[in-house]
């Protein structure tokens, strides 16, 4: 594990968004907690859901014929937003959990790119260990936002993960697709760069996209887990990992603190600007 990351209290926080008004809202959240970290050296444990909702990368945003992919997710009934980390479009709904692990970086140890990848590896290894040892980080490159460290059973990804990094504060955030049907996941964002790159498809770092590639924990662990049980045990495992205890936090209680309140809207300003395109073509 990487040792130089000993938070002793995670904050944790649950975040289910249900109405498409709020989709921007788990992004100005994690950036408002990357923010309270470098300054207050806290950590957090930021769950959250969605309702259908497609998460293009900022790359996405720049295929030739966008409007015609954000007309297709748009007659699927799923919201598209462009979120402001890397990678390339992800799938958010019910079946999936998001997690955002914020954490203070000292400029004086900071966390490598690779070790916060590292970090959020270990906590799910960690977590699925009493059921598998095959959880493997490699690319899987037919699948969506394809990356080195993606997680996978047997070949089969289940999770990707990403980073945000502001100032002295980090957040390192997964996916995880738990239940569902994930292979209809996989042929609507194939069929999204279908529609957004015409004959260019599968080209200029574009991933082809085979629905095969993927496939949810439940199936590739023959379980029956809820998201919210799939939640507890990732709060189990990361007290044990960091030594540390995970205090709920409420967050309408703290955005409802006038400094935090700003500070939150400034992000998700941000958030709706980095969204304009996007919201002209009404696809949130």
């Amino acid at each position: 594990m990487t040792t130089n990351i000993t938070p002793s209290q995670l904050h944790l926080v649950s975040q289910d968004i249900t109405s498409a008004s709020n989709v921007l809202a788990p992004f100005a959240v994690t950036d408002l907690f990357i923010q309270e970290a470098a300054k207050d050296k806290h950590s957090f444990l930021h769950f959250w859901t969605t309702i259908p909702t497609v998460i293009l990368g900022m790359k996405d945003t720049r295929t030739p014929f966008l409007t015609d992919g954000l007309g297709l997710l748009k007659t699927r009934n799923y919201q598209t937003i462009a979120r402001n980390s890397g990678g390339l479009a992800v799938i958010s709904e019910p079946g999936v959990l998001n997690l955002s692990l914020v954490l203070p970086n000292s400029s004086d140890d900071p966390i490598t790119v690779t070790q916060g990848y590292q970090l959020m590896t270990d906590l799910i290894q960690a977590t699925f260990s009493p059921f598998t040892k095959e959880i493997e980080a490699k690319e899987i490159s037919e699948s969506y936002c394809p990356g080195e460290f993606d997680l996978s059973i047997h070949d089969k990804k289940f999770a990707g993960i990403s980073q945000r990094r502001i100032g002295n504060g980090l957040a390192v955030m997964i996916y995880l697709s738990i239940n569902g049907d994930q292979d209809a996941r996989g042929r609507l964002v194939q069929q999204f760069y279908h529609a957004s790159l015409k004959e260019d498809f599968g080209t200029n770092g574009y991933p082809s996209v085979d629905p095969d590639s993927m496939a949810n924990l439940n199936d590739l662990l023959q379980q029956n887990w809820s998201v919210s049980e799939v939640q507890t045990m990732l709060t189990n495992a990361a007290e044990t990992l960091f030594k540390a205890t995970a205090t709920p936090l409420s967050l309408s209680t703290h955005l409802g603190k006038p400094d935090v309140a700003t500070a939150y809207e400034k992000h998700l300003t941000k958030m709706k600007t980095r969204n304009q395109d996007i919201l002209k073509n009404g696809a949130i």
